[in-house]
């Protein structure tokens, strides 16, 4: 079973779980900048959904470019983490492998902009 993660939206988390290219179940999750608090869950109650339990997941793909720094970054370690941990490969939504100098690969996030992640300055 494949899982699917977009977390490239700042307001949306999309997760879906595939067998032989067949869609089995898809969730979309209103996250408006809180997909670290919300990811994990989604997955594990689309997962209880189809009756089924992560140690089924065979491969991981992840959407690896956004618009959202933050939200981004939250999907793609999310993935690179189940990837180790289940040791299962994880793909870039655009099909690429990126071997890290260990024994598993990797996914980098591609970022759209320079992220813009500090607090503006109070000029008074």
């Amino acid at each position: 079973m494949t899982l699917y993660i977009d977390t490239s939206k700042n307001n949306l988390i999309y997760l879906a779980l595939k067998k032989d290219n067949e869609l089995i179940l898809e969730k979309k999750i209103t996250a408006q900048y809180s997909q670290a608090e919300k990811l994990l869950p989604g997955i594990d109650k689309l997962l209880k959904s189809a009756n089924s339990d992560i140690t089924k997941i065979k491969k991981i793909i992840v959407v690896n470019s956004g618009e959202g720094f933050t939200a981004l970054r939250v999907g793609i370690i999310t993935a690179n983490a189940l990837s180790f941990a289940l040791n299962i490969s994880v793909f870039s939504s655009d099909d690429k492998q990126i071997k890290s100098d260990y024994d598993f690969n990797i996914i980098k996030p591609k970022y759209k902009k320079e992220p813009n992640i500090t607090v503006p300055k109070n000029n008074n």
